[in-house]
């Protein structure tokens, strides 16, 4: 691989994002981290990229902001041009529909699909020009299968993979693959206070997933084991879902 490399994660700081960049950084590429305000934990993601010999971007910036993408992004790709961007950003606000407030469902639907919408046309045109790229959206198993009070984010996550598979038609014939991952219960903090003696029954492999189990899924989806793979899901979620 060569040496300028590059791949772009959004929601990088912790938890999963975390753990992609680390696992992309081990299998050779330089990192962009975005992430909105976790400063220290970014730093943290950074150093440990460091440790494995490759250089780590900070990039603070809300993925749901036009001004903010751009602001941040634009100086970058004038001169280097992702290989791999990973849409990561996300994050939920439950409640049953009924009692949902407007800005619970917007806000919602805008990290997730704006910000899908945003880097990605960023970062698109250097991929078409250059004719490769990997494009990888973490959706989820409430994409799939819907959650009661989660209607907001199944609603996001549902439209990120219909998003994977139109975009995957779009830009196959420029060599660029677009695929989702999609995990299931994953040991982080948005699922720390789930009761887990209702989920784990629910789980076939009666466990929850770690975050490194769902990075090595994008690090196959980055690689070129996976250079005849395009507009899938693949699940990451212990047979909850099939």
């Amino acid at each position: 691989m060569a040496r300028n490399d590059i791949a772009l994660i959004t929601g990088g700081s912790k938890g999963i994002g975390a753990a992609i960049a680390r696992a992309l950084a081990r299998d050779g590429f330089d990192i962009w981290l975005n992430y909105r305000s976790g400063h220290e934990a970014a730093k943290e993601v950074a150093r440990q990229v460091g440790e494995s010999g490759r250089f780590c971007k900070l990039l603070p910036f809300d993925v749901a902001d036009s001004a903010s993408v751009k602001g941040a992004l634009a100086p970058l790709i004038e001169t280097d041009t992702p290989l791999v961007l990973v849409n990561n950003a996300g994050f939920s606000r439950d409640g049953l529909l009924a009692w949902m407030e407007e800005p619970e469902w917007k806000e919602t639907l805008s990290v997730h699909l704006d910000g899908f919408f945003l880097v990605t046309k960023m970062v698109l045109f250097g991929m078409l020009k250059r004719r490769s790229g990997r494009i990888i959206n973490i959706a989820s198993t409430s994409g799939q299968s819907g959650v009661a009070g989660q209607t907001n984010y199944s609603a996001a996550k549902a439209g990120l993979i219909g998003a994977t598979k139109s975009l995957a038609l779009e830009v196959a014939k420029g060599n660029i693959q677009v695929n989702a991952v999609s995990p299931g219960f994953i040991e982080t903090e948005m699922t720390a206070g789930l009761p887990l003696d209702r989920v784990l029954p629910r789980i076939p492999l009666g466990r929850m997933g770690k975050p490194e189990e769902v990075a090595e899924v994008v690090g196959f989806l980055a690689s070129g084991k996976a250079s005849y793979i395009t507009g899938q899901v693949l699940s990451v979620n212990g047979g909850a879902y099939l």
